[in-house]
């Protein structure tokens, strides 16, 4: 597989992640009287995914900040299993879940973004500072209903979503500039 072939499969996996995330958040926005054993486990899967893939980026990732990328990625996969075996707990657990999650993100993602080179640093700001306040927002009222919830998390999942499918389109156009014979070794 080439080098142009393996972006453009990240690519379409981004892509792909950012439709599914994308209609996560705009179910979420339209239809938030849904019951909480749907969104819980929905959201699981979607956490256990994003550990997943966090996971695979600490292993497998050039960046500086591989440690922080499997934290996330464990404490996504950990918040995912349990929603997803959890669904009719109390409502304070699902708020405790995703609230400490999206800190935990957003402050992993801003150290992440200030190691990233000064091109991916401006969207990874963003994305820490959106987990950040929305986990903010999230803990300081642990009480708030089903419906607040899964609108301030199906904004942050439009959001994402939004950020997935750009960073995917942008990685095909990558791909599609890539000279057949690959990249030139860096000296």
């Amino acid at each position: 597989m080439t080098e142009a072939d393996q972006i453009r499969w990240i690519s379409y996996a981004l892509l792909f992640l950012g439709l599914l995330t994308l209609a996560l958040g705009i179910f979420l926005v339209i239809d938030p009287d849904e019951t909480l054993k749907v969104i819980t486990k929905v959201i699981g899967i979607f956490l256990l995914v994003d550990g997943l893939i966090a996971l695979v980026a600490a292993i497998v990732g050039r960046v500086e900040s591989r440690g922080l990328f499997g934290v996330v990625g464990v404490l996504a996969a950990i918040a995912g299993l349990i929603l997803i075996k959890k669904p009719n707990e109390t409502i304070e657990l699902f708020v405790l879940i995703v609230g400490i999650w999206l800190v935990v993100a957003g402050i992993a993602r801003l150290v992440i973004a200030f190691g990233a080179g000064r091109a991916e640093r401006a969207g990874s700001l963003v994305v820490a500072a959106i987990d950040l306040i929305a986990g903010i927002v999230i803990l300081a009222w642990p009480g708030p209903s089903v419906k607040t919830i899964c609108i301030i998390l199906g904004i942050v999942f439009v959001i994402r979503g939004v950020i997935y499918l750009w960073a995917g389109r942008q990685l095909n156009r990558i791909a599609k500039a890539i000279p057949p014979e690959g990249l030139a070794p860096a000296a």
